[in-house]
């Protein structure tokens, strides 16, 4: 009888050991289920995670079945599926509607929500007065090169007291750009008198062959001081050119040069031994050019365009003439309708009867 007993309670025992790992094979393994098993595993789960398998599965079917052309999942319908999904253990294969992946960023967006609404901060400390503000940001705006403490310095002498982090808060958005230096435009206006600018204009002749001209231009006065052709630019002759530029000891302080791969070390050896400083334009920055290439697309469109260019020699001629009128009466707005070889008080006190001087042929009048 005591054998018996023994035997049985170790059938017993034997039978929950197999119901149990069959149990966890079933949950690590619910894809390769057979009808059968299946049907098995039903009959043996609880209630409660049978009855939140069919309301899982009875919300998915409420979204189909409304009466629009694309029906579309909203809040109300993502919490349910969220809360329902953590009470099925197989909640993957219960979904039908929506993949995993996005009932997860629905939990993870909807724990961001709670956690947001939880941290909120509260009012904190009381905002500045108006009249406390406002002479924070005059002296951020007016002063952009100053820092927080020493705005707040200077806060003091009007007798506002302040910390520097309140300082720091108020400025922002009110302060403008810190300057890193001086603009090339402001470089310009200091050493305009000082500066001459030079650049190349490309010219093709009857045949199509390309032609070059060479221009120097002085920046103070937009008298042009030289003016060449040549039908190949190189090295050397672009320091002829230069040469040709300053005769007899006038020379600039600067001269300022795009980054044409022409200008070499013989250009370089010119410029030093008369004591010129050549100045490269910033990349991608025309306005730094702006004199000399404005004066450039000048005489394209009422020289160049209007002018049969057979050679070198021709090119020159014309080119000189061109420089010589637009140097001798061209009245330029940046002189204030003064023209480049004579000062702008000179056209009033003329008295001279008015003559017609034709130029290019009569392309131009003078």
């Amino acid at each position: 009888m005591g054998c018996s007993g023994r035997c049985c309670r170790r059938l017993r025992g034997l039978a929950g050991g197999l119901r149990r790992a069959r149990g966890a094979y079933l949950r690590a393994r619910p894809l390769a289920r057979t009808h059968a098993t299946g049907t098995g595993a039903e009959v043996v789960r609880r209630r409660a995670s049978l009855l939140a398998e069919n309301a899982l599965l009875r919300q998915q079917l409420l979204v189909p079945r409304r009466r629009v052309k694309r029906p579309v999942v909203t809040a109300a319908d993502r919490a349910p599926l969220v809360v329902l999904a953590g009470r099925v253990r197989a909640w993957r294969q219960a979904l039908l509607l929506v993949q995993p992946e996005t009932l997860l960023r629905w939990h993870r967006a909807g724990f961001r929500s709670c956690w947001r609404g939880q941290a909120r901060p509260g009012p904190g400390r009381p905002p500045l007065p108006a009249e406390t503000i406002a002479p924070i940001r005059r002296l951020a705006t007016a002063h952009p090169r100053w820092g927080a403490e020493r705005s707040r310095g200077a806060l003091g002498k009007l007798g506002v007291r302040v910390a520097q982090r309140t300082s720091q808060t108020y400025r922002r958005g009110h302060r403008a750009p810190r300057p890193r230096g001086q603009t090339w435009a402001t470089f310009l206006r200091n050493h305009v008198p000082d500066s001459w600018a030079c650049d190349f204009l490309p010219v093709t002749d009857r045949l199509f062959r390309p032609l070059c001209a060479c221009f120097v231009v002085e920046l103070a006065t937009r008298r042009v001081v030289h003016v060449g052709a040549t039908r190949q630019p190189t090295d050397t002759g672009v320091a002829q050119q230069r040469r040709e530029a300053t005769p007899f000891g006038q020379r600039p302080r600067s001269l300022i040069r795009d980054h044409d791969g022409t200008c070499g070390p013989a250009c370089a050896r010119v410029a030093a031994a008369r004591g010129i400083t050549l100045l490269r334009t910033p990349p991608r920055t025309p306005q730094a050019h702006a004199v000399c290439a404005r004066f450039l697309g000048r005489v394209r469109r009422a020289c160049l365009d209007h002018v049969l260019v057979r050679g070198e020699r021709q090119l020159s001629r014309v080119l000189r003439e061109y420089v010589a009128s637009c140097n001798r009466a061209r009245p330029h707005q940046g002189l204030g309708q003064g023209r480049p070889a004579s000062p702008p008080e000179e056209l009033a006190r003329h008295a001279d009867p008015i003559s017609v001087l034709p130029v290019l042929g009569g392309v131009h009048h003078t």
